[in-house]
């Protein structure tokens, strides 16, 4: 780092002096609810004094964090709906972007020196504005218990997307670099009471599980899997994450090994999870969008959940929209061409099910994309049992609708 003079604060100051000016201009008005001012929180970062005389290194670094903490609240307000977050203008949002890629030009050696740097001195900070409002949580309410709670839970919002801006900043060659600094913050947002704080900690997992190895995560990762699975029954603001997450990290920690119990139970608190709302499409999408890579895993141990898969499977490809059954019926390809149905009873009532929906796939606009889906599966079904199959195709060999899909599999 350079400039440890007051020449430091000044350019520091130039800097933020726009970002303050509109932000102090922007209407801005706290909910009652929260008991937290985003605003004065942010004014409270941003440099706003006459340089000292004299600055040592220690308090260069602080300054530096500072400014820094508080262009990672504006740069995640781009990504958040939350009304602690919401009414920053986008101007305000590029503004802090903007700042943050000035200072860490000016003041570090390399484009990703803030994993190397600021890291270890912001999480440290994160990590307390998370803890102060995790204390406990009322059994009978929606929020934390007054005298349990050292803080309001804002100030745990706020620190939750800090920490996934800053993580998410930083690229494959640096992120393992800094996993044994990261986790453990990152963690306690997953372990939070509140979804609002637990979605930003999964989505700094996502970024991690996607950037590093399963060694640069070393003991940390069941642990990791264990917080997936407990949240696993959570709000359907957050399901899409946990899914993914789940999905990434056993893949990655437990590569070619579906025996382990990892996969059991992920699996089971899933498929047990969207049993109890299966006619919850936002849930079903997720996990049909993100489970592919978990099936393939699970190869032929898939079977042991064919009771619980199929049912749903039946059900969601008969569902009104068209997102939801282009997924099934890929995911239903995937199944069949990794366990080819073996001595499974549930034979006869799919091709029941494919023809039905070939059928009632007539009068939908996305016919096109879902037909050939169909005839797919219906041929790498006979593929796979062929007398079985033709034994259940008998009772509809001469109906004229099904011509096209007998000159396709035959």
């Amino acid at each position: 780092m350079s400039n440890t003079t007051s020449d430091l604060h000044s350019r520091l100051l130039r800097v933020s002096e726009p970002i303050a000016e509109t932000l102090r201009r922007t209407q801005y008005t706290p909910q009652e609810s929260s008991k937290v001012s985003t605003k004065d929180i942010l004014l409270s970062l941003l440099p706003n004094t006459p340089p000292p005389r004299l600055l040592d290194e220690e308090q260069s670094l602080s300054s530096i964090k500072s400014l820094a903490l508080a262009c990672a609240l504006l740069s995640s307000s781009r990504s958040s709906t939350h009304e602690l977050l919401s009414w920053i203008p986008e101007s305000l949002s590029l503004a802090g972007e903007s700042a943050f890629s000035e200072i860490s030009r000016e003041y570090f050696s390399d484009n990703n020196a803030e994993s190397k740097r600021l890291l270890p001195v912001v999480l440290p900070e994160l990590k307390d504005g998370i803890e102060g409002s995790s204390m406990g949580k009322d059994s009978d309410a929606e929020d934390v218990s007054a005298p349990m709670a050292r803080k309001p839970v804002g100030y745990a919002i706020l620190a939750a997307h800090q920490l996934r801006w800053f993580v998410t900043q930083v690229d494959e060659a640096n992120l393992a670099k800094v996993c044994n600094l990261v986790v453990p913050c990152a963690l306690i947002a997953l372990d939070h009471w509140s979804p609002d704080v637990k979605r930003q900690g999964m989505i700094s997992f996502v970024h991690i599980a996607k950037n590093v190895s399963s060694g640069d995560l070393g003991s940390y990762g069941d642990v990791v899997l264990d917080a997936c699975c407990q949240n696993i029954a959570s709000d359907d603001e957050i399901w899409i994450h946990v899914v993914e997450l789940s999905v990434l990290l056993v893949t990655k920690l437990h590569p070619n090994n579906p025996r382990s119990s990892w996969y059991e139970r992920i699996m089971n608190e899933m498929l047990g999870h969207l049993e109890r709302q299966p006619r919850n499409k936002e849930r079903r999408i997720a996990w049909l969008t993100f489970v592919e890579p978990l099936l393939n895993s699970l190869g032929l141990f898939l079977l042991a959940h064919f009771r619980r898969i199929f049912p749903l499977f039946f059900q969601w490809m008969h569902s009104d929209d068209a997102q939801t059954v282009l997924l099934v019926l890929e995911r239903l390809e995937t199944v069949v061409r990794l366990t080819w149905i073996r001595n499974s009873p549930v034979f006869p009532r799919l091709v029941e099910e494919l023809v039905s929906l070939y059928k009632e796939s007539s009068m939908r606009k996305e016919r096109d994309e879902i037909r050939p889906l169909i005839l797919r599966i219906l041929k790498l079904l006979r593929q796979c049992k062929r007398l079985q199959f033709e034994s259940a195709w008998r009772q509809y060999q001469d109906d004229p609708n099904l011509s096209t899909v007998v000159e396709y599999i035959m």
